[in-house]
């Protein structure tokens, strides 16, 4: 017998190597992460405590909604009354005014307003001369820094009967004069055109800002294969910003029933009011000049939540077309 031939020894079972589990990092507890990213938690600090002194702080007086609040009684001595002050104005005819005008202006705004920054932004996106670009932009940047007040008073000065300059330019072509300021059809076109004119040219920051992004070895490509300056925007530019656009319009859709105090109370008068008349209006002229601060405070509060509403089913319905929403 050879030492081939020899019966090899037998071998114990030794059980089969299997992978080895994954390590796993145990999570750093909350005051670790925010030490470790100290310095990004101190730029934000900043703005971190402006929303909670002058935005959440504030929300515990709403509870006057639900009482006949008095100053001097304060909250804690109030009676409450419950949904008082919210049957009150849901029943009364001007709730069906402030809502038919609130819903107008704002699908106004939607409409003519939302699309002119995106306009103007492709539009010098398409502009080569950096010199010429930068002009531009800075001259539709401009009436952003502008109160509503001068911006208001600009209008009035043009647009005024007792001399204004287009009426000026009606009456040397032999045509009447248009009382633009006190004509109640002429009130929402005016809001709206101020509102562009204001705000288009700081809206194109947040689109410029997001086509600085696109790959510009796209619009190469496109350019090899003949596609001209017009297909490139679409193809290209357009969906690239479709995030950007969605987000915007999900937070303008927030705002829907906030159209802002200031703006239309500049343009109203006893002419104009019964279509002008809006939720910010009416909470100032009831809370503040009737003193009626618990039901104001009902309507603030049932704006907030209209908002608060449109703003979820917004972002629902921009998830479900494929888009990533706001949260």
């Amino acid at each position: 017998m050879t030492v081939l031939d020899a019966p090899k020894a037998a071998q114990p079972d030794v059980p089969e190597a299997q992978d080895a589990p994954p390590i796993t990092h145990r999570p750093r507890p909350w005051w670790q992460q925010i030490w470790r990213h100290k310095a990004l938690y101190l730029m934000a600090l900043p703005g971190i405590a402006y929303f909670i002194i002058f935005k959440y702080v504030p929300m515990g007086g709403l509870v006057i909604a639900f009482q006949d609040y008095s100053p001097f009684r304060g909250i804690t001595g109030s009676p409450w009354v419950g949904f008082e002050h919210f049957i009150r104005f849901f029943t009364e005819d001007t709730f069906l005014m402030l809502l038919t005008n609130t819903v107008v202006i704002s699908m106004l705004l939607l409409i003519f307003s939302f699309p002119v920054p995106i306009i103007l932004a492709l539009m010098l996106n398409e502009v080569r001369t950096r010199l010429f670009q930068r002009s531009v932009q800075t001259v539709i940047y401009l009436p952003h820094f502008m109160s509503w007040v001068i911006v208001v008073s600009l209008f009035y000065v043009m647009l005024t009967t007792d001399g204004g300059s287009i009426n000026t330019l009606l009456a040397s072509w032999g045509l009447d004069p248009i009382p633009f300021l006190t004509d109640p059809n002429w009130l929402r076109p005016l809001y709206t055109v101020q509102e562009i004119w204001k705000t288009a040219g700081w809206g194109t920051i947040i689109y410029l800002a997001a086509m600085t992004a696109v790959d510009i070895q796209l619009y190469e490509a496109a350019e090899i294969d003949g596609a001209g300056r017009w297909l490139q925007t679409w193809h290209i530019t357009l969906p690239a910003i479709r995030p950007t656009i969605v987000v915007m319009f999900i937070l303008s859709i927030g705002d829907f029933l906030e159209l802002g105090f200031e703006h239309m109370f500049l343009l109203l008068n006893s002419l104009n009011r019964e279509v002008g008349e809006i939720f910010d209006t009416y909470v100032y002229t009831a809370g503040i000049q009737n003193g009626q601060l618990s039901y104001a405070t009902a309507v603030g509060l049932f704006k907030g939540l209209v908002g608060l509403l449109l703003v979820i089913a917004a972002n629902k319905l921009a998830k479900k077309l494929g888009e990533e929403g706001v949260y």
